[in-house]
């Protein structure tokens, strides 16, 4: 293994603010939920509140997927680091997950590490424990729409010698296979060329494994989805009745996804931002997918957007892996 690099006592830590003036959290809401079927946008799980409950399913017999993730990472980061290379500056698409982020920092030891997320909560209080864990650390924050149009800022006072993105498993399952080209696409261009990816992969899982995840014994994914509906009303001063909603997965074989929903268990009303939305009985609110893309529809993808294979790191028992690619 290679020996650690020497890097600075005291890292330097800032935040960039890259939404547009005209994205709004409300707005969006509205929108949604005045659509016919009804909809919440996915990445507004992703608040502080929401990565915190992501992060505590990889502790779920439910979420094997993160839990197996999480071991991976635990196992193999110091391949991985040395597949990237010293002064690396890492890009983590979602960044919020700082427990699984910690391990591939901590072996990686990054020039700059520069998560991008839709939640400036979720990032700094990520950023604010790997700051503690690593004081040596350069982190660069960027709040942004990462599903649209993103350019980052050129950091100078740093060595950096590859760009690396770090796309987690969690992250990647959000986006059906149309999209996660789009996503991979977005990647190769924040890389450039001779950058690399790392990406959290989940096979395809048989009838009975999805239908088990959706079962969601342990209620660590219906935590995570009904906190949407506790943030709306923290943020927005909602009035949604929790009890009175529960969440519901349905898995789509032929698709390759689950679909997460809000149901409504009874005839109700709900005011938002000054506005009075109707739930009928079973009505049912779209709030995200969770595709599994298996790794050779993945790989084509990547390579469809320009990376080449490098690496890949997997479980004994197949259940899951991190591919570690080059841009071409």
């Amino acid at each position: 293994m290679a020996q650690p690099q020497q890097r600075p006592v005291q890292g330097v830590v800032r935040f960039y603010n890259f939404l547009p003036e005209s994205a709004s959290f409300l707005g969006e809401v509205l929108a949604g939920l005045t659509g016919a079927p009804k909809t919440l946008p996915s990445k507004h799980l992703y608040d502080a509140r929401g990565c915190e409950l992501l992060e505590s399913m990889g502790e779920s017999p439910d979420c094997s997927a993160a839990r197996t993730e999480l071991a991976l990472l635990r196992e193999q980061a110091a391949a991985m680091a040395l597949f990237l290379g010293p002064d690396c500056q890492l890009i983590e698409l979602g960044g919020g997950a700082a427990r699984n982020t910690g391990l591939l920092i901590g072996q990686l030891q990054p020039s700059l590490y520069v998560p991008v997320g839709i939640s400036a909560g979720a990032m700094q209080a990520a950023a604010a424990g790997l700051a503690q864990t690593f004081p040596w650390l350069n982190i660069a924050g960027v709040c942004a729409d990462y599903t649209g149009p993103l350019a980052l800022p050129n950091f100078v006072g740093v060595p950096i010698k590859k760009k690396a993105v770090y796309l987690p498993g969690a992250i990647l399952g959000n986006f059906a296979p149309q999209e996660a080209a789009g996503l991979l696409r977005l990647a190769r261009r924040l890389v450039g060329p001779g950058g690399a990816l790392l990406a959290g992969i989940e096979p395809k899982p048989d009838r009975a494994a999805a239908q088990a995840a959706c079962s969601d014994a342990s209620g660590a994914i219906a935590a995570f989805n009904l906190n949407l509906l506790e943030r709306i009303n923290r943020e927005l001063g909602g009035d949604f009745q929790l009890r009175r909603f529960r969440h519901r997965a349905v898995y789509h074989e032929a698709q390759g996804w689950t679909e997460m929903r809000i149901e409504s268990l009874a005839s109700q009303f709900v005011h938002i931002g000054g506005r009075r939305f109707s739930f009928g009985l079973g009505e049912t609110v779209f709030t995200a997918i969770c595709c599994t893309h298996g790794a050779d529809a993945f790989r084509a993808l990547a390579q469809d957007a320009g990376f080449a294979p490098g690496e890949t790191w997997s479980d004994a028992a197949g259940r899951f892996s991190v591919d570690g690619m080059i841009a071409v």
